[in-house]
């Protein structure tokens, strides 16, 4: 593996502490020790605070975010950006925090943008082939491929297999321009990050990268509920109206 970029990975957690592998965690903090972790608390309501608190206490390169209040991954991201000072840092990257992506893969992203800094925008993507591990429910794989063409053919109006993959890594100028404003969305945030970096960017579709990942596993059920989905539709013609 090459030397990695000096990089912050950014991991949201809401009431997450019944299910949390901290054993995972652990491992990863120690193994990647030029890494620095920020855990952002979403205003949980169990102890998921405390947790992550314990673990800014026992690794040198972790750091935890207590939000007063659940604000949704999309804005708990971004705060954890404006906060950072990202100066220090040549790429900002961010996971979910069930670790369906495992830290590994976003190591390997990271690599990968070390010896391909032509990519300012690398998307992890999970594309199920022989020799990976991608395990995800039938149906929210065949809802994924039809929100995907949506997205792909009617408002990035480019060549875009996964969008919603909880795993990016994105170039430290591009996330101080992407992460600028609120987002629209909750859950569709990945889209507009893309949108934003889009507009005015005429190398765009040079300088974004899906990431073939080689694991992913669904772990328990989704925190996006059918209400959630339900709104997808209406969430999408918002964010064409703004964007286009």
């Amino acid at each position: 593996m090459t030397t990695l970029p000096k990089s912050l990975l950014i991991i949201p957690f809401y009431n997450e502490c019944e299910r949390i592998s901290i054993g995972d965690f652990i491992v990863a903090f120690k193994h990647f020790a030029t890494v620095d972790f920020l855990l952002v608390d979403d205003g949980s309501t169990d102890k998921t605070a405390t947790l992550l608190q314990n673990l800014e206490k026992e690794h040198d390169n972790v750091n935890a975010l207590i939000l007063n209040r659940n604000v949704g991954k999309a804005e708990a991201i971004r705060s954890a950006v404006l906060k950072s000072d990202i100066n220090r840092y040549d790429y900002i990257g961010y996971l979910d925090a069930d670790l369906a992506t495992p830290i590994e893969e976003l190591i390997k992203m990271l690599s990968f943008a070390e010896i391909n800094s032509q990519y300012r925008f690398i998307m992890g993507s999970r594309i199920k082939k022989m020799g990976s591990t991608i395990i995800r429910y039938k149906y929210r794989h065949y809802f994924g491929r039809v929100f995907a063409t949506i997205v792909s053919s009617c408002i990035l109006k480019t060549p875009v297999y996964d969008t919603q993959c909880g795993a990016k890594v994105i170039a430290r100028d591009v996330a101080r321009q992407v992460f600028e404003k609120p987002f629209l969305t909750r859950w569709l945030f990945d889209i507009e990050l893309l949108l934003r970096f889009q507009k005015n960017n005429p190398n765009f579709d040079q300088q974004v990268y899906e990431f073939s990942l080689n694991t992913w596993i669904e772990k328990g059920e989704s925190k996006i509920t059918l209400r959630d989905l339900a709104g997808f539709p209406l969430q999408l013609l918002k964010i064409y109206r703004t964007y286009d």
